[in-house]
């Protein structure tokens, strides 16, 4: 061994124990290899740029972008409303049936982040008997498709480095959906080992938000528990008020009527939730300023505004903006929006209009705090050109029409012509840590080859593989990137275990594609650890799970995957 494999081998010793041991992010990791490779000068800076080129992250990088556009959809909050019912079996079955379908299309963390909020508003079953299955039902449907998770796409791209053309669409299909399936069904049976445990409180403050019913809303003449609203993710409705007349509390069976106001507790950021419900206006949109942004202002102690309503104060005219919310630290605010007496101290979440920062009195009655953000919903149009867009690239690349890539560069240039997005949104959605950890792991690999490690190794290991049954090497694989997975995340575990999986298959002669599949595979099924896979860390937080609950409902997961997943590819390319 020279000094430049000696080099690149301690580099690479070096960042899994930093994945491992430290507490670093993948990126920061990954970022110091780079570096290391620099200024040891084992990597040339040409080459480096030559992996950020990449076919596979390149594709990875824009179904990311467009994943983010299509989160802005309604379909997938409406849906979440409803999942959840008094049947915890009807429950389990359809949220397991929605989120396993979506994540085979759609960002598998996006669908998690979109349906945690409705889980854990149901007002049915403990949150944590459904956030656990939430998790690994989107891991699974995640492995049914190309796109369905990076970590497949992150693969392909390392077939693509080493010259093969890549994987097909389908190519994951057949495992995906026998393993996912099967796994889904012992989940079931296994809910009986998760907790009843009540879920983390949400660190926002809790706004009173007034919303009114319309003539054409689709919830007038049925009752609130028909209509799913008391599983609005952080809204809560504590509230009616109809012709004049306060109802409070709020029963399941009251059935909703035109011209009702539903006063709604909980975190403004999620008001785009009440926007998605057709013919039901907040409180601000009745005066045509609802905005994205919403600046926080709180009522100083010798207002001008102090004893009077917002609607008897005539107050867009006076400042220029609406109010959206407001809250009262210490006291719970009821009835009517517009006939809340303002006191000092009061906060407000304001939809301000253009002439909002001139007005005058502004700073004789409030203290302007910060800035808020909110999602808008989007047009018919916007939705079905988003959804419709997605659908007719994901049709095109998988009948080998038009590569995967070039139909979404189109598509996002198309949604941001019709203002779906923007580049600004684009450029704050970019995945950059995530572009780092791939470009590090793929200059890693070409270290190791060009430096002639993995050459080194092959040598070495001729005399004991040469002979060595195909599966049994697959299973060593296997078993080696679902070890790593559990410790390093799924993409670092699938971007370090290709080049040794490559070098393997080079010694024995065994055909690549299974290798690369068992990786791929492996890298996803991170069902025993909360830190593995990214939709374990998110439930981990949502609510208060131990590492405990994820081994006992994880561990025979895995071992059923596994199994199912091994016995095919050595049914389908080893026998």
């Amino acid at each position: 061994m020279d000094i430049n494999q000696f080099i690149v081998l301690a580099i690479f010793a070096s960042t899994i124990l930093a994945l491992v041991f430290s507490n670093q992010r993948p990126s920061t990791v990954f970022s110091g290899t780079v570096l290391g490779l620099l200024v040891t000068q084992q990597l040339t800076l040409d080459a480096i740029l030559l992996n950020l080129t990449n076919k596979g992250l390149i594709t990875l990088v824009l179904l990311l972008l467009v994943s983010s556009a299509i989160d802005k959809t309604a379909l997938i909050k409406r849906l979440g409303r409803k999942l959840v019912s008094s049947s915890f079996r009807a429950s389990y079955w359809k949220l397991f049936s929605l989120t396993f379908i979506s994540s085979a299309l759609l960002n598998n963390t996006a669908i998690v982040a979109s349906l945690i909020g409705p889980i854990k508003q149901n007002q049915y079953h403990p949150a944590s008997r459904l956030l656990i299955p939430l998790s690994y039902s989107a891991i699974l449907g995640g492995t049914v498709t190309l796109i369905g998770t990076s970590t497949n796409l992150i693969v392909d791209s390392f077939l693509q480095e080493h010259g093969h053309p890549g994987f097909n669409f389908f190519d994951f299909t057949l495992y995906g959906m026998v393993a996912g399936l099967s796994c889904g069904v012992l989940m079931y049976l296994l809910t009986p080992l998760l907790p009843s445990i009540s879920g983390k409180n949400g660190d926002y403050h809790e706004y009173m938000v007034e919303a009114e019913v319309e003539a054409d809303s689709e919830l007038i003449g049925k009752t609130v528990e028909q209509n799913h609203l008391r599983n609005l993710p952080e809204l809560f409705l504590v509230e009616v008020v109809r012709e004049g007349n306060l109802i409070s509390p709020v029963t399941p069976d009251l059935i909703i009527l035109e011209n009702d106001k539903l006063i709604f507790s909980g975190n403004v950021q999620k008001l785009d939730n009440l926007s998605h419900i057709k013919g039901l206006s907040m409180f601000a949109e009745t005066d045509g300023v609802l905005r994205e942004s919403l600046t926080e202002v709180v009522v100083a102690n010798r207002a001008q505004v102090i004893g009077q309503t917002i609607k008897n104060l005539g107050f867009r005219a006076l400042f220029d903006a609406a109010v959206v919310a407001i809250r009262r630290d210490g006291e719970q605010l009821s009835g009517k929006l517009g006939e809340i007496k303002m006191k000092a101290g009061d906060y407000l979440l304001l939809a301000t209009g253009p002439d909002f920062n001139t007005r005058q009195n502004l700073s004789k009655n409030f203290f302007i705090l910060s800035e808020q953000k909110i999602t808008r919903p989007l047009t018919n149009k916007q939705e079905w050109i988003t959804l419709g867009g997605f659908l007719s690239v994901v049709t095109l690349a998988a009948t080998n029409l038009v590569p995967l890539a070039i139909g979404l560069l189109f598509l996002a240039a198309v949604l941001i012509g019709v203002k779906v997005t923007n580049n600004g949104e684009m450029k704050r959605n970019l995945p950059l840590n995530l572009i780092v950890v791939i470009v590090g792991a793929l200059s890693l690999a070409t270290a190791l080859e060009t430096s002639g490690v993995i050459g080194l190794t092959t040598s070495t290991l001729m005399p004991f593989l040469a002979g060595t049954d195909w599966f049994i090497a697959l299973v060593v694989v296997y078993l080696v990137t679902v070890l790593l997975t559990e410790f390093v995340t799924n993409n670092a575990a699938a971007a370090l275990m290709f080049p040794f999986a490559y070098g393997l298959v080079e010694i024995i002669g065994a055909p690549l594609m299974p290798f690369a599949l068992a990786v791929a595979f492996a890298a996803s099924a991170s069902f025993i650890s909360p830190f593995g896979y990214q939709t374990n860390l998110l439930v981990f937080n949502a609510t208060n799970y131990q590492f405990k609950h994820f081994i006992k409902v994880g561990l025979p997961i895995s071992v059923l995957y596994s199994s199912i997943v091994l016995v095919l590819l050595n049914l389908t390319y080893l026998q």
